[in-house]
Parts: C-alpha cells; structure tokens; sequence
C-alpha cells in the first residue's frame, strides 16, 4: 500500500500546474491577464514562509512589465476567477487543463486593501479571507468542481468592505504530496482591483506570509491513504458582513 500511495504522489507531481489567467465581473470577462500579475511560469510555490506566497514572484518571476489595468468592481459584485494549465491553453487543446485531475485540494480567495492596486511592494500587506471551498460532504474536492467548471469557480464580495483599491489573492493548493512538508503545492496570483459603493467594515486580516505553517492540518495532508473524510482549509475563516 506504501509503495501504491509513493506512486499515486509521483505520477501526479508530475503532471498539470495552472495559471489564474482572467477575472469575470458578473459574468463579464474582463480579458486574458488584464490586471492579473500572472508569472511566466505554471508551476508551484511550496515553501509556506517564503515571499513567494504573497503573490507568486520569486520562484515563479511575475511578466514584466506589470499589467496597468485595474478592474472596476463594486462591493457585493459576482466575481469568477478562471484558471488555465498555462496562458495559453485550453480544455480542447491540452487534457490537463485548468490542471490535472489528480491535483486534489482547496480553492481559497483573499482580499487586501492597498492605497494603489498598481504597487510593485507586496510585502507586508493585510489579507482577509472572503471564500474558500475544501472538500464537501460527498467527499469531492473544490479542485473537482473547478476542473468540471472549465477553471471557473464563483465567489461574491462582501457588500460590506470599505471602497478603495485592492489586491485579490486566488489560489488553489494541490494536495497530492501534502503527506509531508515541503509537500503541497500552492498556485496563486493576484488581481489588481477598484471597488466602489462599499461600507465601513473591518474585518480582521492575516500575513503573508504567515497565515499558513507547514504543520497546518490543511497544508500537511495525507490525500490517499487512509481515504480522507474530512479536510480543514487553512488560513482564518471566510470573512462575512
């Protein structure tokens, strides 16, 4: 059975990365990277207290120059984050995209409020979760629901949040060689935001890094063996008005 699971975790290690290549607005793409600080690379960051996890630099180094645009959006607005194996790739073409099948785990979107969504420092900024989508009661991952969705997955922001400019975090963790740490491997890339008719609400934040440890229930994870039952998405919970 060891040697079953070693192979389950080798032949999907090798297989799919994906991109959050696109952000629709109440239906609406707002075009292929338009204001997405997208890498010029598909592949994972894995290393939880890296700077890397902020917004994907570093091991996967962002285009340059970065994208000028900055997506209007106002408070209480449908989002859909599409994601893609790389930039150019789609289901017809490529069987492994948005990503492989076997890249089971979470979907997670943050928030950060910035004075200028256009800033090259990411560090040190003030995150809140607004969505998040693990594994539900019929054991079928968010990963699951993502790859029969085409790499759509949907998310709401709180009508509540303050208006202003905003760096939007989605990721996706892979889990299929979470059994040890460094083990998961963790996609993300942020999104460059205005969003107008707001409230006055201060939800509580986190750091990146710094919201996940490596010892985290939902960051080191046995995926194969024993069948899993539950799953604990790391990171705070989902921040709601």
């Amino acid at each position: 059975m060891k040697n079953l699971i070693v192979t389950c975790s080798l032949l999907a290690s090798a297989s799919a990365h994906t991109i959050f290549t696109q952000l629709w607005v109440n239906g609406v793409a707002q075009g292929q990277t338009k204001g997405i600080r997208v890498p010029t690379y598909d592949g994972p960051v894995t290393d939880v207290t890296s700077n890397d996890v902020i917004c994907n630099g570093g091991v996967n180094p962002l285009r340059t120059p970065l994208p000028k645009d900055i997506i209007n959006v106002q408070a209480g607005d449908k989002l859909t984050a599409e994601w893609h194996h790389t930039l150019d790739s789609t289901q017809a073409s490529d069987a492994q995209d948005p990503i492989d099948k076997g890249h089971l785990g979470p979907v997670i979107v943050y928030l950060a409020k910035v004075d200028d969504a256009l800033t090259t420092k990411v560090t040190g900024l003030k995150w809140f979760k607004i969505y998040q989508d693990g594994m539900d009661s019929s054991k079928q991952w968010a990963v699951t629901r993502l790859y029969n969705n085409k790499g759509k997955v949907d998310f709401t922001l709180p009508s509540c949040i303050a208006s202003g400019q905003y760096l939007l975090r989605a990721e996706i963790i892979a889990l299929h060689g979470a059994s040890n740490y460094p083990g998961a491997q963790l996609y993300m890339e942020c999104a460059q935001l205005n969003i107008s008719g707001g409230g006055s609400a201060n939800p509580p934040t986190v750091s990146f890094p710094g919201a996940y440890k490596g010892t985290d229930p939902g960051i080191k994870f046995q995926l194969y063996y024993p069948t899993p039952t539950t799953y604990i998405v790391p990171g705070p919970t989902v921040f709601s008005c």
